[in-house]
């Protein structure tokens, strides 16, 4: 069958001929691949900045966001049929035996960084025809999200993210105590980005009941901002307004979530995070040159303000759920807006037209029907 590739080693990607996978293990699925999303990672491996084929392989299969179709299941599968859809997840664990975190299902905390991921580190991915993998790395999507469920993976960034924030909040009176109220109305949050994981971002946050602001480069009209205003948020173009403006518009702000990846931008914004805030990195920016910031200011705020600064990464299945769960209230709130975040369908052999192109939100790779 035919799959999406890079070889790392040559420097060249293309379509190459793989075997189909066979169910092996009694807790083992079997997925037809529908659709594959095509991110800034994927771009990323492909300049041969990272990824690392598995072992014995010359070539790394490229997709870590994908949606299947299961067509098999093992015997000791009892939940899931042919038929169901599923997302898998992307990390799987290292084998040390010391590292808490993999041994009680939480790669994404792996402590030794001997994991594994789904076409970034040493595991083929899924812009392939079919894939087998294990049951607990499948989750279980209704199939009435079948037009939007290959948002998910990318949505979880913004799910793990609230999660911990939530967690961590729970240090000082956070409450918004008026009855009826959704529970983070008196909370404000921004958003920096509105490309895909931004937007997807800020409705997770919406959703929530946070006041929400975007805060991002380009200019209005544009398809991100769009989005932000059709979903009760507001958009702010960091062309039109600086942060000490942004940060007077919005008041004391509570949580700031990043999702571009500058680091620039970021620490720019970071002095504006307000009294008790928590700011949310979860981009990985390039090995760029170094980029001018103000510690002394910074370490002043987050003593003097209470102050906390997270760092986010990959995923676990309780980030997952909440994705889904998250999914269908968007379809129920917001059904155009989720849908106008993919923007373009290609086909597998045609899959490097979307890895060249940073044109649209979310495209994807469309693989069968």
């Amino acid at each position: 069958m035919k799959a999406a590739a890079v070889y790392p080693g040559k420097r060249t990607i293309g379509l190459v001929d793989v075997d189909e996978p066979k169910i092996v293990l009694a807790n083992d699925v079997k997925i037809r691949i529908l659709r594959v999303g095509v991110c800034g990672t994927d771009r990323e491996i492909c300049s041969f900045e990272y990824g690392t084929p598995p072992d014995g392989s010359e070539f790394l299969v490229l997709g870590h966001e994908s949606l299947g179709e299961v067509v098999e299941v093992g015997p000791d599968v009892s939940d899931l049929k042919p038929g169901d859809l599923v997302v898998p997840m992307v990390r799987r664990p290292c084998a040390h035996p010391e590292c808490l975190a993999c041994r009680s299902g939480r790669q994404d905390f792996c402590y030794t960084g001997d994991f594994t991921e789904r076409g970034i580190k040493q595991r083929y991915g899924f812009m392939t025809e079919l894939v087998v993998d294990e049951r607990q790395y499948m989750n279980h999507v209704p199939s009435e999200l079948r037009d939007i469920a290959i948002l998910t993976e990318p949505l979880t960034i913004a799910e793990k993210a609230l999660i911990e924030v939530l967690q961590i909040q729970q240090r000082l009176p956070w409450g918004c105590p008026t009855p009826g109220q959704s529970t983070q109305y008196c909370h404000k949050a921004v958003v920096l980005g509105a490309g895909p994981v931004g937007l997807l971002g800020a409705m997770t946050l919406v959703n929530a009941g946070f006041q929400t602001w975007v805060y991002s480069r380009d200019r209005e009209p544009s398809a991100g901002a769009s989005v932000v205003t059709s979903i009760g948020a507001k958009y702010i173009s960091s062309q039109d307004k600086s942060v000490d403006r942004l940060a007077a518009e919005v008041g004391n702000i509570d949580l700031v979530y990043e999702a571009v990846g500058a680091s620039q931008f970021a620490f720019d914004v970071l002095r504006g995070l307000g009294v008790n805030g928590l700011f949310v990195f979860t981009g990985v920016p390039g090995h760029n040159a170094p980029v001018s910031i103000d510690t002394s200011l910074i370490m002043r705020n987050m003593v003097l303000k209470n102050q906390g600064l997270l760092g986010s990464v990959n995923a676990g299945r309780d980030a997952f759920e909440a994705a889904i769960r998250d999914l269908a209230s968007f379809n129920r709130k917001w059904p155009d807006a989720v849908r106008s975040l993919i923007t373009g369908h290609f086909p597998l052999d045609q899959f490097e037209t979307p890895i060249a192109s940073h044109d649209g939100i979310k495209n994807v790779i469309e693989i069968a029907a």
